[in-house]
């Protein structure tokens, strides 16, 4: 879907969508793909370029706010459907950090002994509850999926370190109130946006900088670095002023930011490993590299992940 495509939905144009976004384009699944089915292709291009058979995954971690059903998780449907016969699998419900916080977890898992070959995946079909009445939100979202494999090896290459954080006390700012147990949909329910996504920008843009900042200094003081030994910075791709504000403040030049919000807009947990994986195919990194990873979303919670290449 384009600007142009918006224009005849709500009342909006390019030039305020671009100028205030970034975004130009993005990803919409059709009727007949469920949020696992775009989770199997990312999981399986993953897994071809790690040169890993399905067997040796033992693990399979899963971000999503967008599942196939309230029962099971997304993560057993998508083990069914690559047929990973020797995998825990799990849902992670962590919005835009979902991704982050499956690098997280696996590191964890791995250096406990505990599994050796993991898939981390961010998901989202965030068109099934995308708002498009509403000229302020329906305008950034995206559908994506994507997919790291995360093993245990020797040497010092990999995940360096990483951080997570939440305060609940903000949720409000970016959320959807009806649909769980709290606000169930009701017989007399009426269908005014309640049930999709809402959001406080001015609010999520002033946390959002702030805390993508310190959650990006946190993993660089763990590690001992600064930000200028970083090859590169993914941030979540939710609006260009958030990432550039955060370049800001980490005093590093866009040039070693890298964007696609323009071509994907915010597809939530997805949006860090469709960046990520771009900008590899892209050649934007090699290894030695350090890549800093960090995103920020609903609940509210952020994260970042160091990974030297």
């Amino acid at each position: 879907m384009t600007n142009a495509d918006f224009e005849k939905l709500v009342d909006t144009s390019d030039e305020w969508i671009t100028s205030r976004t970034g975004i130009k384009e993005r990803r919409i699944a059709d009727d007949d793909t469920a949020t696992s089915d775009m989770a199997v292709q990312a999981c399986q291009r993953a897994l071809d370029m790690a040169g890993c058979a399905k067997e040796e995954i033992d693990l399979l971690i899963l971000g999503t706010v967008t599942p196939d059903y309230r029962l099971p998780s997304t993560a057993c449907v998508v083990q069914e459907k690559m047929g990973l016969p020797n995998a825990a699998a799990f849902d992670v419900v962590a919005a835009c950090t979902g991704f982050i916080n499956g690098l997280s977890i696996a590191n964890s898992f791995i250096k406990a002994g505990i599994h050796k070959k993991i898939l981390a995946v961010g998901v989202e079909r965030l068109s099934s509850f995308t708002n498009y009445e509403d000229r302020n939100t329906c305008v950034l979202f995206g559908d994506a999926a994507g997919a790291a494999v995360v093993s245990a090896e020797e040497g010092d290459s990999g995940i360096v370190s990483t951080f997570l954080k939440s305060d609940g006390r903000m949720r409000e700012f970016l959320w959807s109130k009806v649909g769980g147990t709290l606000h169930p949909h009701t017989p007399d329910y009426t269908y005014d946006g309640t049930d999709k996504i809402m959001m406080t920008g001015s609010d999520v843009f002033k946390v959002a900088v702030r805390e993508m900042a310190n959650a990006s200094r946190h993993v660089l003081d763990q590690a001992g670095i600064d930000a200028s030994d970083v090859t590169l910075v993914i941030p979540h791709q939710a609006n260009i002023r958030i990432i550039e504000a955060l370049a800001k403040r980490l005093k590093v030049g866009m040039d070693k930011v890298f964007l696609n919000i323009h071509k994907f807009g915010n597809t939530s947990s997805a949006s860090v490993p469709l960046a990520l994986d771009e900008a590899n195919r892209e050649g934007k990194f090699k290894e030695g590299d350090y890549v800093l990873m960090v995103a920020f979303g609903g609940g509210l919670i952020w994260g970042s992940a160091l990974v030297k290449w």
